[in-house]
């Protein structure tokens, strides 16, 4: 290979675990919607009780709002 061509499979490389990092982000986004989702049926369905019956899916989208941020393709170390 010569040095051009390597310089293209590296952004080859690069625009790959771009689209990658994006789509799995995405796609952590899109799981949190859901449980958003089930969560708000869940509190019209138990009505009153829903403090304690739904609980564990409130607690559960609480933990996905924390780790299932959109995150660029960009990394900056402080």
């Amino acid at each position: 290979m010569t040095s051009q061509e390597q310089a293209i499979a590296k952004v080859k490389a690069q625009l790959q675990e771009r689209d990658t990092t994006l789509r799995e982000s995405w796609v952590k986004a899109m799981e949190a919607r859901l449980v958003q989702d089930e969560l708000g049926k869940c509190q019209k369905q138990e009505g009153v009780n829903h403090y304690e019956n739904c609980k564990w899916l409130a607690d559960k989208y609480l933990a996905m709002l924390k780790e299932n941020r959109l995150k660029g393709y960009k990394q900056i170390d402080v």
